[in-house]
């Protein structure tokens, strides 16, 4: 497959050590045989000192081994000095990261004090202007030697503290020449990043980390598959490690169930060295959606599975859904081709669900598992099929993890020359114990969304999740975090840190309450600019913090309104969707009725 080991069985990526602090007095070393290692990012203002100290004591306390400060300013990059001296004297020795991206100077200033230094190429030392320009290989070149020059000094003053660097790109945020070269592509992120690194490895430093973050995890999963692909291409002493993360992935069941299709999928297929699972939400919660992601792996990734000699199912560098005719489901109901992904239930959740279920409801079962004209095989035996237009599905019971079951599934059919629409199941073999609903929406999301990030399904059947009406739900918001449909609202949320602008938490409750009932429209709420137009290319609207107090709102990436007083922000933004015509009223609550 070029990017991992294997599609159908575990084996984590050889990599070379980087590490941060000193280990074995609170440091940490990323990548080799190192456990994979959780962190997180403090909410709060860099200058206030105090704080910064608590909210890192408080990560500490439930398990994060790396905490990042936001240093957009020489003056904040400055005060990590006092945070740190703070932290040492309290006995608390985890590394400290200083977030970097548009001040050179700070990150000089930063490297004194820290552990480990992250730096966006799109914005380090590159201005934005979404401006169109042709460059020559001559004006690329220059372009080239001025980031160098802008860039060394860092790498140097690194390799000579023995600092730690993370070089990480962001979907939101690459900067124009890579935006006109490659366009805001995979491709694009991962050459942004190896132009750092070349500079980095001319200087003979080789302590640094890769990331790849963008909001949409079907983006996320095919720049990190990209991105090691092209390590294994250019030389074996690439192989830096992995910070895996899907960035503002927003709150509650949305964030968590976006940060495990995008981290737990490539988890999966052996990459990642380091994790932070962004969500809208106190810092603490991340490190325990981290570790609780981090244990189902074994499950969802079995190292002891059969390695299968196949054609290969999908293209991992391009998302393309995988082609299949349109078939009856049930009833009206129909899947395959241009459909959209449909949604199965048992007849034991419909029981249940029916009675609850109003006549206008957009989350409703669209077929009974039970009453499927259903082909169930097992793929790693042989089997055949007389026709197009079989619904099949992987069997119940078979000791295979589920991604990889119908990894196999999809290679034997393409080997077949059959191109039947297949049921997708979160789970083939029942626990002996109900799983928590939290655990519950981790695996499902993992393996459905994975695999629908391959191109492969055409239905989906939730049956770990024991609740009829919480797996009814989890099955849709899979579905919407996965960009196969959209029943809802969809928010794209940054989690907050100290260039945050306003309070993130109660900002995006307040959105949400007025425009939760706006189905297909997506809105970005970001805290600043760092990432904000780039992020919200694909969001309709934006809401942008412009200066304290002050929120910018945008259509798309342009800003089209600027320096509203928060207190009016919200309102401003329904005057806007209403002006662009996505504008509909909230309908009043119905009484449910049975169907």
């Amino acid at each position: 497959m070029g990017y991992c080991a294997s599609p159908y069985r575990y084996q984590r990526r050889k990599t070379r050590e980087v590490v941060v602090g000193t280990p074995g007095k609170g440091g940490v070393i990323i990548g080799g045989e190192h456990p994979i290692v959780v962190q997180s990012m403090l909410t709060c203002d860099t200058m206030d000192t105090a704080m910064c100290v608590q909210q890192t004591l408080d990560l500490v306390a439930v398990g994060c081994q790396l905490v990042r400060i936001t240093a957009p300013t020489v003056k904040d990059a400055a005060n990590l000095q006092r945070i740190v001296a703070e932290l040492r004297g309290r006995n608390c020795w985890v590394p400290i990261v200083a977030d970097i991206h548009f001040k050179p100077d700070a990150a000089m200033e930063a490297a004194k004090w820290v552990e480990k230094v992250r730096v966006n190429p799109g914005n380090y030392a590159d201005s934005k202007k979404f401006a169109v320009k042709e460059y020559t290989d001559d004006q690329y070149a220059a372009e080239l030697s001025r980031i160098e020059e802008r860039f060394a000094p860092l790498v140097k003053l690194c390799k000579e503290l023995g600092r730690a660097m993370r070089i990480g790109t962001n979907h939101g945020s690459l900067s124009d020449r890579i935006m006109n070269r490659y366009g805001d592509t995979p491709l694009g992120m991962v050459e942004s990043a190896l132009e750092f690194a070349r500079v980095a490895r001319k200087h003979d430093y080789h302590n640094f980390v890769f990331s790849m973050k963008a909001s949409n995890p079907k983006i996320a999963i095919e720049c990190y598959r990209l991105l090691v692909a092209r390590l294994d291409e250019l030389a074996p002493d690439w192989n830096y490690p992995i910070h895996l993360g899907v960035t503002e992935a927003g709150e509650g069941e949305d964030g968590r169930i976006k940060s495990a299709i995008g981290i737990g999928s490539l988890l999966c297929d052996g990459l990642g060295d380091t994790i932070r699972v962004s969500l809208t939400e106190d810092s603490p919660r991340e490190i325990a959606v981290c570790r609780d992601l981090l244990a189902q792996i074994p499950t969802l990734a079995n190292s002891t599975a059969k390695d299968f000699e196949t054609v290969a199912p999908f293209d991992p560098f391009h998302f393309d859904r995988r082609d299949t005719p349109e078939i009856e489901l049930t009833g009206e109901v129909r899947c395959g081709a241009d459909q959209t992904v449909r949604v199965v239930v048992t007849r034991a959740a419909w029981e249940k669900l029916a009675p609850k279920i109003s006549v206008k409801a957009d989350v409703r079962p669209e077929a009974l598992y039970e009453d499927l004209q259903l082909l169930e095989v097992d793929p790693r035996e042989k089997f055949d099929i007389n026709c197009d237009t079989q619904l099949v599905s992987v069997k119940d019971g078979i000791d295979l993890p589920a991604i990889a079951a119908f990894r196999l599934l999809a290679a034997r059919l393409k080997e077949l020359g059959r191109t039947n629409p297949i049921l997708l199941k979160d789970c083939l073999q029942f626990p002996a114990v109900p799983l928590e609903p939290g655990i519950a929406l981790l695996r499902a999301s993992g393996v459905i969304g994975s695999l629908l990030a391959d191109g492969i399904g055409d239905a989906i059947l939730i049956r770990a999740e024991t609740g009829a009406g919480q797996s009814l739900r989890l099955a849709f918001n899979i579905l919407q975090a996965a960009g196969c449909r959209s029943f809802k609202t969809d928010y794209v949320a940054c989690p907050s840190c100290g260039r945050t602008l306003f309070d993130l938490q109660s900002v995006t409750a307040r959105i949400k309450h007025r425009t939760e009932h706006l189905k297909g429209v997506k809105i970005a709420i970001m805290g600043c600019i760092v990432n904000g137009p780039g992020e919200m290319a694909d969001a309709d609207f934006g809401y942008v913090g412009g200066a304290p107090g002050k929120i910018n709102l945008y259509v798309g990436k342009k800003a089209v309104k600027f320096n509203i007083p928060e207190s009016e922000a919200v309102d401003r933004l329904v005057d806007l969707i209403r002006e662009h015509n996505k504008w509909v009223e909230p309908e009043a609550q119905e009484t449910a009725v049975a169907v």
